[in-house]
């Protein structure tokens, strides 16, 4: 029987829903028998125990380094005080690495893999290439685009592009050139040119249920409304809702209809605001038929997810890569997009250049953003549709196949 060990970085949510579709399709492609053990911290951590609640002993924590959440996104201060500093409950970034890969060493010894899978985790990669495992490293980033206000983090990202290329293939989470959405945040090395392989996105292959249409469902249909999206962990969420709140304020929000995905599993965020200024339950607001403004849903089932994203005019991201795939590529759907760090603002950088998007900085950019979109919208359209086209969406199983031929190869 095989084993296949997954490490997957716990920052943000973008690493472990890529993994979970992989780890679905593996069983579709490797014929033998195999099992997977999972390795993260925090809240991918807590999926995962929730997710395989019978395969505990096959899910451990590992505290791999992660930065120190700031206001909005990662505090590129107190994570460079914390290399020699205890910040924020995390020990010096030092300690923290030497545990961390003591703590996947001992993993290693113990099970033996004869395969790994690292979304994000580079440390792992070593101690594969170290025991002459075979290692896949699934990524969309390699050496990003920095800007001059992060230019000093020049040397980190020449350290870890060092890291990512000793796995055995690297992985691009995108579809091949020119087409590729994370380009700016490649620039790759000819070192490592025979490993790469642009497998696609990781989208949803899933079939969605066709239930009976929700109460919001009924709600926004025959809608005009653009679908703003808060993603990632709790910092960059709550930063991202900050910025949000500022652009609704303006007055050319007034009458601009938005439904908001908080990504929380909280009912007690769903609520209606009618043009009344009124807050009012979902149910509610339909049988009264009320004209509503804003929705704020806290987290949506697959069905209304996809039911909004089709009636949306446009969609208002913070820059995932993973997300801006699903909406611009699976979706044909135009995004304004509101950077939280460098590697947001060159995908979305990409996006508008393709004509795809709106790459918004400032508030009143997002409003700019919004009215060029609306006025502009068969242009749009037209690059969305070549873009969709040339969209590669099945990267797990593209990934799932070269994990079972990597497995074949071993034999």
């Amino acid at each position: 029987m095989f084993k296949i060990g997954e490490f997957i970085y716990p920052w943000g949510s973008g690493h472990y829903s890529r993994m979970m579709r992989l780890n679905e399709a593996l069983g579709d492609h490797i014929k033998e028998k195999f099992e997977v053990h999972f390795s993260s911290k925090d809240h991918v951590y807590e999926k995962l125990l929730k997710k395989f609640p019978d395969q505990k002993e096959k899910i451990h924590e590992i505290l791999m380094p992660t930065p120190i959440d700031g206001k909005f996104g990662p505090s590129v201060s107190m994570s460079l005080m914390n290399i020699l500093l205890p910040i924020s409950k995390n020990p010096p970034l030092v300690k923290q690495i030497v545990n961390y890969l003591r703590e996947e060493r001992k993993l290693y010894n113990k099970e033996k893999f004869d395969l790994v899978i690292n979304d994000g985790d580079m440390g792992s990669n070593i101690l594969a290439r170290n025991r002459d495992i075979p290692s896949l490293f699934v990524t969309n980033q390699f050496r990003p685009r920095l800007y001059n206000s992060r230019s000093y983090l020049y040397p980190s990202l020449i350290f870890i592009a060092k890291q990512i290329g000793k796995a055995s293939k690297i992985l691009v989470a995108d579809s091949p050139p020119p087409y590729t959405m994370c380009e700016y945040n490649l620039n790759f090395i000819k070192e490592v040119e025979e490993k790469i392989i642009y497998v696609g996105h990781f989208t949803n292959s899933k079939q969605i249920k066709n239930e009976d249409s929700s109460d919001l469902e009924k709600l926004v249909k025959n809608n005009k409304f653009g679908y703003w999206m808060r993603t990632g962990n709790k910092s960059t969420n709550d930063g991202t809702g900050q910025r949000y709140e500022e652009v609704f304020h303006q007055d050319e929000m007034k009458k601009e209809k938005r439904i908001i995905s908080h990504a929380r599993n909280d009912p007690n965020i769903d609520s209606v605001l009618g043009i009344d200024g009124k807050k009012y339950l979902i149910s509610e607001a339909l049988d009264k038929k009320i004209d509503w403004i804003q929705i704020d849903i806290g987290y949506l089932s697959e069905q209304e997810k996809d039911t909004i994203l089709d009636l949306c005019k446009y969609a208002v991201v913070n820059g995932s890569h993973t997300v801006m795939g699903e909406i611009m590529g699976g979706k044909s759907k135009p995004i304004v997009g509101i950077p939280i760090y460098d590697e947001h603002t060159n995908n979305i950088k990409w996006a508008e250049k393709k004509n795809l998007g709106v790459l918004a900085i400032k508030t009143n950019q997002v409003v700019q953003g919004i009215a060029k979109i609306k006025e502009n919208y068969d242009e749009f359209e037209d690059s969305l549709h070549e873009f969709s086209k040339n969209f590669i969406p099945n990267g797990a199983e593209n990934s799932a196949k070269i994990a079972a031929l990597t497995l074949e190869e071993k034999k």
